[in-house]
């Protein structure tokens, strides 16, 4: 959730020296470090530790936008976090599914929402969802408060699971009523999707519209409407340096293994600008499966391929520093030139 941990190893503060320094207890501070404190004990943290606040917390649980979604009456905050992410509050989602703290008048303990999902009649229909990771909650940063949420596709996939455990078995009074509330939202948010609702509702659809704008001038810069004449680009290192890692002898020669197309894709394309989308689109395959073109020759030559060549010189010292093990390569990659689409374009400003 925060980062203290990892900021104290940097600047060789141990955890013990902080409680010291903010008066608290080391069991305090530890429970801080694993996620749980307020925004003043944040603050006065972020002083001695000489950081922003912002700077305790991972970008990417960052909050970014927020809103309220409001759904045939029930009001649900939702956010866009720093990576894309769209978030429902939980508590939110908790009531706009009628789900309350009793059944069959007992009280029970834990989230509510957890507990009805966890129900063993339900599992055949909700299994499928926490297998691929649809219903993991999630804890997000708000400006120094812990925020607790899931993913706002998950709302929909509650929805279908109990419509479907309707349809199957029988249910319980209080799961009957859950499943009518389930229709009723899915009728509410069917029409448009949940990822625009919760863009329209924190502000977010503007900024992409913007952004979009950004990103097509960017590709009237860099790309080409139409193929211009092949000019050799890359340079015959590139190809030496994937030999040379894969434990395959050069042989200069235009007939090259099949793959190596899809490893251009990957090193190159998808990494060097939010440009694989756009580049597919202009250089279509063809009924045979094949492109008649090379994607390079879809870049302009003044601005888009200096750019490219830069790149491919970084790669190669990239190889180097690797020392020309692939599994070194492809790590180091994905550390410096992690890969880029126009999803992530549009989380944050071009």
């Amino acid at each position: 959730m925060n980062r203290i941990k990892e900021i104290l190893q940097e600047i060789g503060m141990s955890q013990k020296t902080l409680a010291e320094k903010i008066g608290m207890t080391e069991v305090g501070v530890s429970k801080i470090v694993n996620g749980t404190s307020t925004k003043e004990t944040m603050k006065k943290i972020a002083n001695i530790l000489g950081v922003k606040v912002e700077d305790l917390y991972y970008k990417d649980n960052m909050v970014k936008y927020r809103g309220e979604l409001d759904l045939n009456g029930t009001k649900i905050p939702c956010y866009v976090l720093g990576n894309g992410t769209r978030v429902m509050s939980g508590r939110g989602m908790q009531e706009a599914l009628k789900m309350v703290d009793t059944e069959d008048g007992k009280q029970t303990a834990g989230t509510r929402l957890v507990r009805y999902l966890n129900q063993k009649s339900l599992n055949p229909f909700i299994s499928k969802y926490i297998e691929l990771d649809h219903l993991s909650p999630l804890v997000c940063n708000d400006n120094g408060k812990v925020l607790h949420g899931y993913k706002a596709t998950a709302l929909a996939d509650i929805c279908d699971a109990f419509l479907e455990a309707r349809k199957n078995i029988p249910l319980s009074p209080r799961q009957e009523i859950i499943a009518e509330q389930c229709e009723i939202l899915m009728r509410a948010f069917a029409r448009v999707g949940i990822i625009a609702l919760v863009d329209e509702a924190t502000g977010f659809d503007k900024e992409k519209s913007e952004v979009k704008d950004k990103l097509q001038t960017f590709f009237n810069q860099f790309l080409l409407e139409e193929a211009a004449k092949w000019v050799k680009v890359f340079p015959d290192q590139f190809f030496m340096d994937i030999y040379k890692m894969r434990g395959w002898t050069w042989h200069e020669s235009r007939n090259m293994p099949g793959v190596m197309g899809n490893w251009i894709r990957d090193i190159v394309y998808e990494r060097i600008a939010p440009i694989m989308e756009e580049l597919d689109k202009r250089n279509p395959k063809n009924e045979h499966g094949n492109r008649t073109k090379r994607f390079h020759q879809f870049i302009n030559q003044e601005k888009g391929i200096p750019k490219l060549k830069e790149y491919l010189s970084s790669i190669h010292a990239l190889v180097v520093v690797s020392d020309y093990d692939w599994a070194k390569f492809m790590d180091n990659l994905n550390k410096v030139y992690p890969r880029t689409d126009i999803e992530l374009f549009l989380a944050f400003d071009a």
